[in-house]
């Protein structure tokens, strides 16, 4: 892998004088308090300004501040004019644009395109203060304030969106979002590299149209520069007739030597041995090679031609031997160099230790934005992840190369937070990133890891050349909680527990420790059909884990519980996986209040998946097996009540289903079956619902969003199988037998011998 320029190697530009500011100005009389009389990149964002390093604009914010840039911030702009777009004036160099810390369409619809009731990153909760296709629609206000200054496009929106992709929302291929952007370039993955080398080179006067070099980045170019050699990967196999090969040791640049050789087809003996000369080719040289993807005009009309596309992609993800992509798009090219070679230790520490605030801009007074109430206290400790699970785009966007933070530099923010953070009670409530236990697991040989082109380091199983050793992190949280002023540090990361069983220790250490009551896990599924195609491990390793899991809870005295976390409707699943994930909940104790379906974001392999039909794990082919698919309002419907197996709004769609399963056997009242037969009557059900906290028999464990119930042996539910009362409802039946039996005793009303009390049971 080739080294790379440390950032903090630049010259700082001449506005460096001006040094960092408390926040960076969103207004014009910010900017004149700070003595500014115009901005060098103004960064407009879809997010509110909060001076955190969780937020995308605050780290690229403070980045090129630190290269001695003046840098101006437009939160959540009015997109529906110009006018918010220029109220910081023209920047000298250029405009940032990012739709924020999520996509946007993910950001405003639910996986049932639905229309959603809030945003976690807007004041106040409140919704609609972005619009769809965030990034699209801010690079073209932009372009309208002020036509000629560049345009440099980034954020996770671009990133997943940078060449023609499936929409879920419009269920169509789109086109690359730099061509629709009016954007001068795109920067996909975390752009830190990319954005200070174009900050930079445009501060030397370098026009944006000559910047075509920079790892990390797309644009649009019309033809295939000279002195690269370009890979047709446009066509797959087809059946038919088998053309003949083409000796592979002739120089196929050669006219001449080509000609001779077709001469020799007829005459030559194919059985007589030759002395043959391998010529090497000028031209063929990976750093100058570009690989061809099928156009934007066949992935639209032939969503095998996209599953094919998204192989070729995803092989080309590894910075130690990715090559150059291109994509046809009507008579334009979109080119992607290779992805940005990962941050150094030193370069992460760098970034995450630039002066932020750590709280949102003053400009919202005390308003609440969700997302940082969740984050302000947390610490990220690495990013990537090598996992590579299908459904899930980090890897597409931080890579599977793991970049680590030092243990200083993590002790130093702990240390910031602890001392300036606002109604810090001494709790961290996370030490993490994408995932919770990746800090300094690598693979074990650089070499091997720069030639590698596996998408998973994880799957199939742990490969062998992974260091899965977690000694670093054990010694992090153990200093991390000796902190002064440091009472509990919680671990709220998602954790990879296929790694944590091969360190029992780990495990130890964080079930001792580290735990607030649950633990948040995400098996996905149970069955090995979904799991191969979410490219996950059995549910073996869970059952491993949470053995040990439970063990050390007991060893420490403490009472915990696991949340797994589960999937419906992924590809590859049938009615009889999601069936055997029903019964293996109910077999487990667990009850979900909320479930989570499928959502096709864009790029990831589970949505080629998804459009096509075809596996992209393997050889895409016209007559490659195919993959099921969950498509239609009534299935996913019934793959989402099969994880709520236990409503009773579900039991109808569920009888007939199981009807027609031939699975009627798990339609009754016994203890191994799945749904009772009878259905409680409308009123009941709704009072129950109404009231419904935790079911009799139950305990929650679970989190605001996705919560589960698990069973602890307090009185059953109903004999039927009905759903149970809450305790306001047990106590306030307790109390009505009481009276009616204090009332049959009592003189005069038919007294005598005092009958006991009837034990309430669950109404029916």
């Amino acid at each position: 892998m080739q080294a790379a320029k440390p950032l903090f190697d630049y010259p700082k530009y001449w506005a460096e004088c001006f040094g960092p500011a408390p926040f960076l100005p969103m207004s014009r009389e910010e900017m004149d308090q700070l003595g500014w009389d115009s901005c060098d990149i103004i960064i407009v964002t879809g997010d509110a300004y909060v001076d955190h390093p969780s937020f995308g604009m605050a780290i690229i914010g403070r980045l090129l501040e630190a290269q001695g840039f003046r840098v101006g911030i437009i939160a959540q702009p009015d997109w529906r004019s110009k006018d918010d777009f220029m109220k910081l004036g023209e920047p000298n160099l250029f405009f940032g644009v990012a739709a924020g810390n999520m996509d946007s369409m993910i950001n405003r619809y639910t996986a049932d395109r639905k229309i959603r009731s809030d945003d976690a990153y807007t004041p106040g909760g409140l919704a609609g203060k972005r619009p769809d296709r965030a990034s699209l629609v801010y690079s073209q206000r932009c372009k309208e304030a002020y036509t000629h200054v560049p345009v440099v496009l980034g954020g996770i929106e671009a990133s997943l969106r940078r060449i023609a992709h499936y929409d879920y929302w419009q269920d169509k291929v789109r086109r690359s979002i730099l061509m629709d952007a009016t954007a001068d370039i795109l920067l996909y993955g975390n752009a830190e590299r990319a954005v200070v080398e174009i900050a930079q080179r445009l501060s030397w006067g370098e026009s944006i149209d000559s910047i075509t070099d920079v790892r990390g980045t797309a644009f649009v170019r019309r033809d295939t520069p000279e002195g690269w050699f370009e890979i047709d990967s446009t066509r797959i196999d087809r059946p038919g007739k088998i053309d003949k090969i083409i000796n592979p040791y002739v120089n196929t640049q050669d006219t001449e030597a080509c000609a001779i050789e077709q001469a020799k087809d007829a005459a030559e003996d194919p059985e007589e041995a030759k002395v043959v000369q391998l010529l090497p080719h000028p031209r063929m040289t990976r750093d100058k090679t570009v690989i061809r993807l099928p156009s934007f005009e066949k992935v639209r009309n032939d969503p095998v031609l996209y599953a094919h596309a998204n192989r070729v992609l995803h092989l080309e993800t590894n910075p130690g031997n990715a090559r150059a992509l291109v994509q046809r798009h009507d008579d334009l090219d979109i080119w992607l160099n290779p992805p940005p070679i990962p941050m150094s230790t030193e370069e992460m520490d760098y970034v995450f230790g630039l002066p932020y605030a750590r709280t949102p801009h003053p400009a919202y007074g005390k308003e609440k934005i969700p997302a940082y109430d969740m984050i302000r206290f947390s610490v990220n400790i690495m990013r990537g992840c090598f996992g590579g699970c299908t459904f899930c785009s980090i890897t597409e966007h931080e890579g599977r190369i793991i970049q680590n933070r030092s243990e200083e530099s993590i002790i130093r923010e702990i240390e910031e937070i602890r001392d300036k953070v606002p109604g810090f009670t001494g709790v961290i409530s996370d030490l993490g990133g994408p995932t919770a236990n990746m800090y300094r697991i690598a693979c074990k040989s650089p070499e091997i890891e720069k030639h590698c082109r596996k998408p998973s380091c994880v799957f199939p199983g742990i490969c062998e050349n992974l260091n899965t050793d977690h000694s670093a992190l054990i010694q992090l949280y153990r200093r991390a909680r000796e902190l002064p002023g440091v009472k509990k540090i919680l671990i709220a990361s998602g954790l990879r527990y296929d790694l944590a069983v091969e360190s029992p220790e780990y495990v130890k250490e964080l079930v001792t420790h580290h735990v607030g009551g649950y633990l948040k896990i995400a098996p996905e599924h149970t069955e090995r059909g979904p799991l191969d195609k979410m490219m996950k491990p059995g549910i073996g390793t869970y059952d491993r884990f949470k053995q040990m899991f439970e063990k050390f809870s007991k060893e420490a005295g403490k009472e915990q519980y696991l949340i797994p976390y589960f999937i419906a409707a992924h590809p590859g699943t049938t009615d009889e996986d999601m069936m055997n994930l029903a019964l293996w909940l109910k077999r487990n104790g667990f009850r979900a209040d909320q479930v989570q379906a499928f959502y096709p974001s864009p790029m990831a392999t589970a949505t080629a998946m998804y459009h096509s039909g075809k596996n992209p794990l393997r050889k895409v082919t016209y007559k490659s097996d195919g993959v099921t698919i969950v498509k239609s309002e009534e299935q996913r419907r019934l793959h989402k009540a099969f994880l709520r197996y236990h409503d009773p709004k579900n039991w109808p769609l569920l009888r007939e289903a199981l009807q027609r399963m031939g699975r009627a056997d798990l339609i009754g009242n016994g203890k191994h079956q799945l749904i009772p037969t009878f259905q409680p009557q409308a009123d009941e059900y709704h009072s129950a619902r109404r009231k419904n906290s935790t079911p009799a028999g139950s305990k929650k464990v679970g989190s605001t969003g996705k919560l589960l119930t698990q069973h602890t042996g307090l009185p059953p539910r109903g004999s039927d199988g009905s759903k149970p009362w809450d305790k306001r409802e047990q106590a306030k039946a307790a109390a009505e037998a009481r009276k009616r039996a204090e009332e049959k005793a009592a003189p005069g009303k038919g007294g005598g011998k005092k009958k006991p009390a009837k034990r309430p049971v669950a109404p029916r």
